[in-house]
């Protein structure tokens, strides 16, 4: 297309892309990780002309119908600025369901013909790479170039959307965009994005403070009434306040509040988390439900059995109340029996400069946490994941041999070498690879390793 906005190196690697090919030259990693769940994960056509009708049912709190007001707010107040720029600005929800749009009528008009419209779906996997969809997998302000949409009858069309997450679960409750024909963004579009979702946030925050606050009272009148061990969790899994044997079991500080959202204890236990986050889930639909499983704790070599019971307040569901010891309530599945069977990567993908790299699981021997970034050793040397998160690598490689061994790493354990006791009984793992390289263990994670490894 003559008329296609961004470079013709883009472009180019565009066309090589959709034939096939994985070298991307001159393409961000963002974009280039998205292209590629559009071609081999969702499975998109480059050709779609048009976006689809919104199917999907959103459940949704009051706190979300709060959002995604305050995001109308915001909007509506800059509409008039963005559409002299002959642009328009949508909210959606975290499904990519476009609610409501604002800007020049012209805009409009043309964006009406690919249905840049309310109640049409933009999400990647309805559309591939695009402001509000990419937006929803990814943190942060995400602008979308011309040939950097994967679709090419959005070549045209600049856009920047950034997306308003839940400060507890960091799942997406709705998203901000900005879109231009055949012109570029506003020299403030993401500033003023990221503002927008800052402002929108700021009531998440209290509120989740507050949700802090009211499960640690929760925990107090419960611990009254019980000698079993007891800990309070949120909605993600995280411990906001445990007792002495319980923050053994879990591995955190005992009897330590954590009310803000940002400090809460990650217990490093794949099960406990995938189980207070099942009882969430049913808890949403059934207020009385009260749930029990068995998991494996820090030092303990045998199951522990649990019992959760949900934390409301004001109708909404805070949080968990476990306790150790027990099993009250309906058995939880087991993960073969779950309703929603988690997918198991048979690749990992990573970036090596401008090439996409797939990586076979036996190829990665650990994955390293390093500031933003999550890093791969492989036998192709040293690679940037695809994944933003290391919880998230962990959760999704945690049923095909991988174990999480410290808050930095998360190690391969068919591509262990050898196990170093320290002079304090600390142990490291040397890794079967190029350098033998070492990776420690954290005491908390210690137990764990022993069971995996069977030492």
């Amino acid at each position: 297309m003559s008329a296609t906005l961004g470079s013709g190196t883009v472009l180019a690697a565009w066309e090589r892309f959709v034939q096939g090919e994985d070298h991307v030259p001159g393409v961000r990693p963002l974009v280039a990780i998205s292209w590629h769940r559009c071609r081999e994960q969702y499975r998109i056509d480059p050709h779609l002309a048009e976006a689809p009708v919104a199917v999907a049912e959103l459940d949704h709190t009051p706190e979300h119908d709060v959002v995604v007001a305050e995001l109308g707010f915001r909007a509506a107040s800059v509409a008039h600025e963005v559409g002299s720029s002959g642009g328009v600005v949508t909210v959606a929800d975290a499904t990519g369901r476009v609610l409501a749009e604002w800007g020049d009528q012209a805009t409009l008009a043309r964006a009406g013909e690919c249905n840049l419209a309310p109640w049409f779906c933009w999400s990647e996997c309805a559309v591939g790479t695009n402001g509000m969809g990419t937006a929803l997998e990814a943190h942060g302000p995400v602008p979308i170039r011309g040939a950097e949409h994967w679709c090419q009858a959005f070549h045209n069309w600049v856009c920047a959307g950034v997306a308003v997450r839940d400060v507890v679960t960091r799942e997406p409750i709705a998203v901000l965009n900005i879109s231009c024909w055949r012109s570029r963004l506003p020299a403030s579009a993401e500033s003023w994005l990221a503002n927008a979702v800052a402002m929108a946030q700021y009531p998440l925050k209290r509120r989740a403070r507050d949700s802090g606050a009211e499960l640690v009272a929760a925990y107090t009148q419960a611990r009254a009434r019980s000698s079993a061990p007891l800990a309070a969790v949120d909605t993600a899994g995280k411990v906001v306040i445990a007792d002495d044997m319980a923050s053994v079991l879990l591995g955190v500080p005992a009897y330590t509040p954590a009310v803000d959202p940002t400090l809460r204890w990650n217990p490093g236990l794949p099960e406990f988390i995938a189980a207070a986050r099942y009882a969430t889930g049913q808890a949403a639909h059934d207020p009385d439900w009260v749930g029990s499983t068995q998991i494996f704790a820090h030092l303990a070599d045998e199951p522990t059995s649990i019992s959760i019971r949900p934390v409301f307040t004001s109708g909404t569901l805070i949080g968990n109340l476990v306790s150790f010891g027990a099993c009250d309530g309906a058995p939880l599945p087991r993960p073969k029996e779950s309703a929603h069977p988690r997918m198991q990567p048979r690749r990992l993908v990573a970036m090596r400069d401008n090439r996409i790299v797939l990586l076979r699981l036996p190829e990665v021997s650990f994955a390293e946490s390093q500031g933003n970034d999550v890093w791969l050793s492989t036998d192709q040397g040293r690679l940037r994941a695809a994944s933003l998160s290391l919880d998230k690598l962990d959760s999704e490689l945690a049923d095909v041999g991988f174990l999480r061994v410290h808050r930095r790493y998360v190690v391969n354990l068919n591509r262990i070498r050898e196990i170093e006791r320290g002079l304090k009984g600390e142990l490291s793992l040397v890794m079967d690879d190029r350098t033998n390289e070492m990776v420690p263990v954290s005491r908390r994670n210690a137990p764990a390793v022993r069971r995996a490894l069977d030492i």
